[in-house]
Formats: C-alpha cells, structure tokens, sequence
C-alpha cells in the first residue's frame, strides 16, 4: 500500500460521490476508503505468507467499517465501495479496475471447494445494493448488475442483470427478452409460462366443448 494508491482512492471518490466535499472528511468518514486502506495492507502481508496478522487486520476493519474483505481478495485500481455496509468479498476475489459496488453486496462463494472459488469482476463493474454475486463466476467489461439481484453465471461484457436467480436484459445496448431462459435459467418465469400454455390449451378445449353443443 503506498501514498500513491491512497490518492488515487481519494481521487475516485471525489469523482464518484457529489458528496465528497474534502480529504478530511473523505478519511474520516467514508467506511468504503477506509475498508480499502485496511485491506491493501492486508493483503500485503497476506503475500508475504505472514499469518494471523493480515485476518486480525481484516477483523478490526470490520469492526469499524461494516464492510469483511478477506485479505486473499484481489483488488485493482479506482475501486469504490459506496456506503458499505454489509459488504462481503471473499478470499479468491478478483477485481479489476475501475469496478463499484454498494452497500449489502456479496462477492461469495457457494461450498467448501477449494481454490478459486469466487467471483471475478473485470473492469468498470458496477454491482447494485444488496446483489449476491457467487461462486467461480466472471463478470465481463462493464457489466451492470441491478439491485438485489442474486448472480450464479457468467455474465458477458456490456451487459445488464437483474433478478433472481438474475438475468440479462440488456447486452450491448439491445434489449433481451426475459423468456430467454437458455443464456440463465428462471424456473419462476419458466413455470410461469407453463402455466399461461395450459390455460390457452384448457380454453380452446372448453370452446370446443361449448361449440359442440
């Protein structure tokens, strides 16, 4: 962790936050920064095979900010936490440059299997409140991932999810259909549309009933 890295964080928040108005308050108040300057020391150590102390280090920033990095996590430049609170990124988290994510968001795994295990952002992600992105999972190039929703697949570059189990419904700039269940399945909708077929099949039998009356 150097002073460069630091400015640079401070930078991001300025340009990301309008709230933002003065380093003071930028070190002294947002839990996103000071999570992150915890954890680049963290994680330093981490490499340098020291035990116990990079989790004791993670602890304490949990305990001040509401926001568990796991040293191991893979973090890159411009990274902006806003609010935060709830946020857990777990230990073979990846993210890239220039990513956002907000308060209650979950970069998680999904069982006890070991190596990599959680999810990788790559550039200019931006993850909505309270998302749960898991398992060994990418997230390309500025993908959107809206509010709430709960992430289980890969998920292509300049694409939009939302949902749960979520779903693209925009990629590239064009609108997807929601009944495209092939790219990320939803048993919800699925069954729902089962649903709607077998009533239209139930009214056609019943109108041929009445006309053969």
């Amino acid at each position: 962790m150097g002073l460069r890295d630091l400015k640079e964080d401070i930078k991001t928040i300025y340009e990301k936050d309008p709230a933002a108005t003065n380093i003071f308050e930028i070190i002294c108040c947002y839990p996103g920064f000071q999570a992150l300057a915890f954890h680049r020391l963290a994680h330093k150590l981490y490499n340098w095979k020291i035990s116990v102390l990079p989790r004791m280090i993670s602890n304490f920033s949990r305990f001040i900010t509401g926001i568990e990095i796991h040293p191991g996590a893979q973090i890159g430049k411009r990274f902006f936490i806003d609010h935060g609170m709830g946020v857990v990124i777990g230990e073979t988290t990846i993210i890239s440059d220039d990513c956002l994510i907000y308060q209650g968001v979950t970069l998680g795994g999904t069982g006890k299997e070991h190596g990599k295990r959680h999810p990788t952002l790559k550039d200019n992600v931006v993850v909505g409140a309270g998302a749960k992105v898991l398992g060994n999972i990418t997230l390309g190039n500025n993908v959107r991932i809206g509010a709430g929703s709960v992430v289980i697949s890969d998920v292509p570059d300049d694409s939009t999810v939302v949902g749960v189990p979520g779903r693209i419904v925009v990629q590239k700039g064009e609108k997807r259909s929601q009944l495209n269940h092939n790219f990320i399945p939803d048993p919800v909708s699925c069954a729902l549309n089962r649903m709607k077929y077998e009533i239209e099949e139930l009214k056609e039998q019943v109108k041929e009933l009445s006309d053969k009356k």
